[in-house]
């Protein structure tokens, strides 16, 4: 699985649901009951979380939605 972005935002974290949803792009929130329990702190943040195969695609339509500065970092070349 590939991180494409991590926050504490509920309201992100569900339109970025929305959009790939929409898209049918598979997606996890990793750590959405852990951090809605600690609050807005920001060490532990929720984190979408797609199919490898479908990275690519799912930076391509949150770019498009204007969402790409919430992108994490992509892999580097050859990364597995």
């Amino acid at each position: 699985m590939s991180e494409l972005l991590r926050t504490n935002d509920v309201a992100l974290i569900s339109v970025v649901e929305g959009l790939l949803q929409e898209a049918e792009i598979p997606c996890h929130v990793a750590d959405r009951h852990a951090s809605i329990l600690e609050g807005t702190l920001n060490f532990l943040q929720m984190r979408i979380l797609v199919p490898d195969e479908r990275e690519a695609e799912a930076r391509d339509l949150l770019t498009d939605a204007d969402l790409g500065q919430w992108l994490r970092s992509g892999r580097s070349p050859g990364a597995n």
